[in-house]
């Protein structure tokens, strides 16, 4: 069968392939730690549920305009300018189906045949493949883990090209949980107002931060506004992931194109949802402080277990719900060669029963994501588990060395 060169070009994601073999053995009854899911373990705000059951009873569930109801546009830049500090207006909004779908259409708006997207490395899974999909190019630039996986703006520069359209940045980032400081975050829209380019902020994890961290939109600096894209999402913040739900606030120019390809694709997004949405952003923001509060918790002591295995070293990541721990000295301590991580997490989930997500997905040979958004008696069995697993490695090693 003929497919188009589009799909061809890209591959399934590895999140969700990683979903589909945990199901297969807890179909079979088999007790599984999950320390792969994208996703708060908390339930949607009651306020919020309340919101889409009333919308249902009052027969909100018609289609709405193709960029959403207008008060969850206005909900939507008065809740950031709050919270994070920008200045847009409601045409400068669009509701998308989650930030997946912001991002989506925002490189399928931008990107011609060959242009180059920067994308930093570790990255969130889909980055280089919705690049491709629009027949672009994904540029990887490495960030340093000693450095915290920061991404700078020096760095940044060297690698523009006069072919580069976008520069996609994530801060709080999946999978590493590095937040990019205020000062850096000025540099690197700096560099990006002077070659031209377009500055994409994937927001996701924008209120997931931790002791010193605050949250910060890039849209808040001075002159941000005529280079700056932000991708926004509803599904993290306020546990509201399958309600997917996300919206894209850009210049006008731009948010009319992605109005275009959303009127041509999904219509609108769900009306019932979008009600839902209107109440989680015109709503107090205690559901986020308790979770935070909960996943800092969780946070400490996944580090704490980490850093107990011999052989795995952990940055201290400042956002998210992710660590990403670097197992190379765990599985190979004698060989000096980088783990296989695919091969890693294959065999956890075989013989541990844990999940976990290998850092070659994420352009990170040698890593794992570890999700510590599940409770704490889960990861305490899942850091049981874990240990059992690298210290029988270190054994195989061990004995492997000592006969060559």
């Amino acid at each position: 069968m003929q497919l188009a060169d589009r799909v061809n070009r890209i591959a399934p994601s590895a999140t969700l392939g990683v979903l589909m073999e945990k199901e297969k053995l807890v179909a079979r009854g088999i007790d599984v730690v999950d320390f792969g899911p994208g996703e708060p373990d908390f339930s949607t705000p009651e306020h919020i549920k309340r919101a889409a059951i009333k919308a249902i009873e009052e027969n909100k569930t018609k289609y709405t305009p193709a960029g959403g109801i207008m008060p969850l546009r206005e909900a939507a830049v008065e809740w950031h300018a709050k919270y994070q500090g920008s200045n847009y207006a409601p045409k400068e909004c669009v509701i998308n189906s989650g930030g997946k779908h912001s991002l989506f259409n925002v490189i399928h708006a931008l990107i011609n045949s060959g242009d180059e997207v920067l994308i930093l490395a570790p990255y969130w899974v889909s980055y280089p493949e919705m690049v491709k999909c629009a027949d672009g190019e994904p540029v990887i630039l490495d960030t340093d883990a000693r450095d915290g996986f920061i991404p700078r703006a020096s760095q940044i520069e060297r690698a523009i090209t006069p072919r580069t359209k976008i520069l996609i940045v994530n801060s709080p980032s999946n999978p590493t949980g590095a937040v990019i400081p205020e000062d850096e975050f000025a540099k690197i829209l700096a560099i990006a107002k002077k070659h031209g380019v377009w500055l994409l902020s994937d927001e996701c994890y924008s209120h997931f931060v931790y002791g010193s961290a605050k949250p910060f939109s890039v849209a808040s600096l001075p002159g941000a506004k005529d280079s700056v894209i932000i991708s926004a999402s509803l599904s993290k913040t306020f546990a509201m992931t399958g309600w997917r739900m996300g919206y894209t606030l850009a210049p006008q120019p731009i948010a009319d194109a992605v109005l275009k390809l959303q009127s041509q694709s999904i219509s609108n997004p769900t009306s019932i949802a979008q009600y839902a949405a209107l109440e989680a952003l015109r709503g107090g923001m205690e559901s986020v402080a308790e979770m935070v509060a909960q996943f800092a918790k969780r946070r400490r002591r996944i580090l704490e277990g980490l850093r107990e295995i011999p052989g795995v070293t952990c940055h201290e990541p400042e956002g998210s719900f992710y660590v990403f721990p670097n197992v190379t000295g765990a599985v190979n301590s004698y060989s000096g060669e980088q783990a296989d991580t695919l091969k890693v997490a294959r065999e956890l989930l075989d013989r541990e029963h844990v999940v976990v997500i290998s850092g070659e997905a994420f352009g990170a040979p040698g890593y794992l994501r570890i999700s510590y958004a599940t409770s704490m008696e889960r990861i305490e069995e899942g850091l049981r588990r874990l240990g059992n697993f690298f210290r029988a490695e270190r054994a195989v090693s061990s004995t492997a060395a000592t006969r060559g």
